[in-house]
């Protein structure tokens, strides 16, 4: 499975715990998208979060990074108790069995380690560069035209 973020959704954080029915007295007010985390299931949600913490369905992706997909961190969120830097999807990647491994023999994807400050820190508009920088790849000298000299 993998999560897209940098494809914010028309839906801000406020309408989401509206939805939920969560109070969100305390929230703060800034503007904070939710993302299209991927077409698979579109109606679960993720938190993709730093600060791993102490929620109900929380697993370490590496050290300082880690997955929740409970409402208890959403609700911590809405008070301001929860993690300082996060991204919430909603859906996310899926390969059937095979599939991944096809499409990277494909060159379909640029694969690399994650890097924090790319999904926590950086611009949306800026992830996918920054992402293909991080790996030492220039978009700009990629071609979809392949076999031709």
């Amino acid at each position: 499975m993998g999560l897209v973020v940098n494809r914010p959704l028309d839906l801000e954080i406020d309408a989401l715990l509206s939805h939920l029915d969560i109070n969100a007295d305390h929230h703060r007010a800034d503007y904070i998208p939710i993302y299209q985390g991927g077409p698979v299931q579109t109606e679960r949600g993720f938190v993709l979060h730093r600060d791993i913490g102490q929620w109900e369905a929380t697993m370490e992706i590496f050290d300082d990074i880690a997955l929740t997909m409970s409402q208890d961190i959403i609700e911590a969120i809405a008070r301001n108790e929860g993690p300082k830097d996060y991204l919430i999807t909603l859906g996310y990647a899926g390969w059937g069995a095979g599939q991944l491994e096809e499409e990277l023999a494909a060159n379909a994807w640029l694969n690399g380690p994650a890097d924090p400050a790319i999904i926590f820190d950086t611009p949306i508009e800026q992830r996918w560069t920054a992402s293909a920088r991080h790996l030492g790849v220039e978009l700009k000298n990629l071609s979809s035209d392949v076999g031709h000299a």
